[in-house]
C-alpha cells in the first residue's frame, strides 16, 4: 500500500459489525461480556474503544511503528513518558520547547526525583558531552516551537544509543507526512493530535508511537491506570482529519513557502525563520530528514513589540489565536500566549523577543494571506 493510500485507509477498515465505511463512534462506557473473564474484545472505555483502536492502528501505520497509544492531550502523552522514569533518572531535552512542555518539565516535575536538563541540541559536541550522565531519554522537538530549530535526528540517535539512552521525538510540526523519526533511529514519536493530524481546530489529543514492545505495554498500562484517555468522538474526528492529511499538508507547505519568501523580501521585516528557506541555519539538515518543510513560520518586524502588536491586531484573515495546524491560518504572539509561562530572560536567550510572531499557515489562497499580512504591516 503506497503512502497516500495508507493515509486514507490504514486502520480505517469497514466496521465488522455492520460494514460501515466510516469508523463508527462507539459512544459507550462499558461492554457486556460473555462470562467472567471472557470478553468480546472490550470491557471498559477508560482503557480503549473500537474507535480509539482504529486511530491507534492508523497512527502506527503512518509512523512505521508497531503500536500507538493515544491520550487526551499531547501533554498527557508526554506526562505518561515521564511516568516511565525512576528516581534518579535523567532526561536530556532540547532547550527550545513548546511552553506547555517546558512547564511540565521544569515546574510540575521540579520537586520530583527525575532530573531534566535542557541544552541546544544543534550542538552535537555538547550533546555528546552531556549524554554521559545517566541519561534515560533524549527528548527533542524538531523543528522546535517556536524558533524552528532543526535537530539532526539520525546523528542524535547514534550518540544517544551509544550512551544507552533512548530518543523521543516530538514531530508535531512535521507530521508523519513530512518526517518519520522512527525510520531515522528514534525509539518513540510524540504528536499533539490537536494540530496538523486532526487538522480542523476541533480536537484536543496526543499520541505516542513506538516499536518497542515493553515501552508500548507500559503506555497501555499507564493510560488504563491514570485515565488520560481520548474519547470516542475525538478519536473519530482525528481519524476523519487524517484522511485529508496529505492534500492539506501539500497545500500548507506550498502556501508557507510563498509566504516565507514574501516576508524575507519585505522592507518591514527584520528576520524570518522557516525551515524551507536557504537562510535557515539548519536548512541542510531539514532537506536531509524531511520531505517537506511544513506550515510554521516565525518572524520579527523591525519596529519590535509595538510593530508586532499593530500587525497582529490589523490582520483580518490571519486569526489571532493559540494553537496551530488547522485549515485556518493563525497568527500568534508566543511571549504573551504559547510561551507566557517561560521566564522572559529564558525567552530572550532562546531568541524569542517581545516582538516575535509565529504563523500557522492554513489552506486558504496564499495571495490573500500575503496581501493581508502586507496591509497589516504597512
Amino acid at each position: 500500500m503506497r503512502y497516500d493510500t495508507k493515509i486514507v485507509r490504514a486502520g480505517q477498515e469497514p466496521d465488522k459489525a455492520h460494514g460501515a465505511v466510516t469508523v463508527p463512534i462507539y459512544q459507550t462506557a462499558t461492554y457486556a461480556i460473555k462470562k467472567p473473564g471472557v470478553y468480546h474484545g472490550y470491557d471498559y472505555s477508560r482503557s480503549t474503544t473500537p474507535t480509539k483502536n482504529a486511530l491507534e492502528r492508523s497512527l502506527a501505520a503512518l509512523e512505521g511503528g508497531k503500536e500507538a497509544t493515544v491520550f487526551s492531550s499531547g501533554l498527557a502523552a508526554e506526562d505518561a513518558i515521564l511516568h516511565t522514569c525512576a528516581a534518579g533518572d535523567r532526561i536530556l531535552s532540547c532547550d527550545d520547547l513548546y511552553g506547555g512542555t517546558r512547564r511540565l518539565f521544569k515546574v510540575v516535575y521540579k520537586d520530583l526525583p527525575v532530573r531534566i536538563d535542557m541544552i541546544d541540541m544543534t550542538d552535537l559536541k555538547l550533546v555528546r558531552r552531556e549524554l554521559g550522565r545517566r541519561t534515560k531519554y533524549v527528548f527533542m522537538e524538531t523543528p522546535s516551537n517556536p524558533t524552528l530549530k532543526q535537530v539532526d535526528v539520525r546523528a542524535i540517535c547514534a550518540l544517544a544509543h551509544s550512551a544507552g539512552a533512548k530518543v523521543i521525538v516530538d514531530s508535531t510540526f512535521m507530521t508523519p507526512y513530512f518526517m518519520r523519526p522512527l525510520g531515522l533511529g528514534a525509539d518513540a514519536v510524540v504528536h499533539s493530535l490537536t494540530k496538523f493530524l486532526s487538522g480542523h481546530n476541533d480536537v484536543i489529543g496526543g499520541a505516542v508511537i513506538s516499536s518497542d514492545k515493553a515501552f508500548n505495554e507500559r503506555m497501555k498500562f499507564l493510560i488504563k491506570s491514570i485515565g488520560a484517555t481520548l474519547g470516542p468522538l475525538d478519536s473519530y474526528l482525528t481519524l476523519r482529519g487524517i484522511k485529508t492529511l496529505g492534500v492539506r499538508m501539500d497545500r500548507i507547505n506550498a502556501n508557507a513557502m510563498k509566504i516565507a519568501r514574501f516576508l524575507e523580501g519585505h522592507a518591514k521585516v527584520k528576520r524570518v525563520i522557516y525551515p524551507g528557506l536557504e537562510s535557515h541555519p539548519q536548512y541542510d539538515i531539514g532537506r536531509k530528514q524531511m520531505t517537506g518543510f511544513g506550515g510554521m513560520i516565525s518572524f520579527e518586524l523591525k519596529g519590535g513589540l509595538k510593530a508586532g502588536q499593530r500587525c497582529m491586531e490589523r490582520c483580518r484573515l490571519w486569526l489571532l489565536a493559540e494553537s496551530l495546524g488547522g485549515c485556518d491560518s493563525l497568527i500568534t504572539h508566543p511571549p504573551s500566549m504559547t510561551h507566557a509561562s517561560v521566564p522572559r530572560a529564558t525567552r530572550l536567550a532562546l531568541g524569542i523577543s517581545d516582538g516575535f510572531i509565529r504563523l500557522s499557515v492554513g489552506i486558504e489562497d496564499a495571495q490573500d494571506l500575503i496581501e493581508d499580512l502586507d496591509r497589516a504591516m504597512r
